[in-house]
C-alpha cells in the first residue's frame, strides 16, 4: 500500500454519501463532518440553520494505487443530482450543497476536467452547480453521525 491521499466531497446528507464511499475498493477510511463555513467547531444543529456556511461533507482517505481520484469523482457524480442548488431530494439548505473540496492543485485540475466532462455529456438536462473550492478546515461531526447507515441499518437520508 502506498501513501494515502485525502478527498472531501459534499453531495447532500452525509450519511448516505459516507456509506457509498465506504464500499469503494481502495477507500481506506471515511468520516463525516462540516467544511466550508466560518464558525469554529460547529455543531450539527448550528450547521442545519444555514448560518455557519458549512456543507455536510465526507472526508476520505484512499489508496491511489487502488482507486484513482477520477474514480472517486465518478462515484461522486453518480450518487447525487449536481444540478440542484443547495438541496438534494427533500433536504434543503446550503449545508446540502454539491461541492468538491480539493486538497491539491492536481485534484483541482482533475475535478474541473471531470465537471466539464459531465456538463458536456448531456447526462443532466440542467446546468451543473457543483462548487469546486479549496479544502477548508474540516470539523468532524458528532459521533452519532459517523457510519450512520451501518449503525442504523440504512435508515435516514436517501441517495439519488
Amino acid at each position: 500500500m502506498g501513501e494515502l491521499e485525502t478527498a472531501t466531497f459534499g453531495a447532500g446528507c452525509f450519511w448516505g454519501v459516507e456509506a457509498t464511499f465506504r464500499n469503494v475498493p481502495g477507500v481506506m477510511g471515511t468520516e463525516v463532518g462540516y467544511a466550508g463555513g466560518t464558525t469554529k467547531n460547529p455543531r450539527y444543529e448550528e450547521v442545519c440553520t444555514g448560518r455557519t456556511g458549512h456543507a455536510e461533507v465526507v472526508r476520505l482517505l484512499y489508496d491511489p494505487g487502488v482507486v484513482t481520484y477520477e474514480d472517486l469523482l465518478a462515484t461522486f457524480w453518480s450518487i447525487h443530482d449536481p444540478t440542484q442548488k443547495n438541496r438534494q431530494g427533500p433536504d434543503i439548505g446550503t449545508n446540502y450543497r454539491s461541492v468538491i473540496f480539493y486538497h491539491t492543485p492536481d485534484q483541482k485540475q482533475i475535478a474541473t476536467r471531470s465537471k466539464v466532462g459531465i456538463e458536456r455529456s448531456g447526462r443532466f438536462k440542467r446546468p451543473i452547480v457543483t462548487e469546486i473550492v479549496p479544502a477548508t478546515e474540516f470539523w468532524r461531526a458528532e459521533e452519532y453521525h459517523q457510519q450512520y447507515h451501518e449503525k442504523h441499518g440504512g435508515a435516514g437520508c436517501r441517495l439519488v
